[in-house]
């Protein structure tokens, strides 16, 4: 699950608010140990996304470095050959 949580900060063009919002939707899926939460807990579920994605945007705009921003085409390109390598 976690898996698909990907790095957001120092990437050219920066994160999208959907990539934030997909990767606050996983980390809450993580830790409830629900990827579907019964109508009773939803609005729980919902509202601890919510509040993740405003977390991680507030953490994303306060990130310094000095490093270069990466590239998102040249950093897809390594994972698609990482993956092709493990998964043959």
């Amino acid at each position: 699950m976690c898996r698909n949580i990907r790095t957001l900060h120092n990437f050219e063009p920066p994160a999208t608010a959907d990539e934030v919002q997909a990767a606050a939707l996983q980390y809450v899926r993580k830790i409830s140990g629900s990827t579907r939460p019964s109508l009773a807990n939803q609005e729980a579920f919902d509202q601890a996304v919510a509040d993740v994605a405003d977390a991680t945007r507030r953490l994303l705009d306060h990130l310094t470095t000095t490093a270069p921003p990466k590239d998102r085409d040249v950093e897809a390109a390594k994972a698609r050959a990482r993956a092709a390598v493990r998964y043959g």
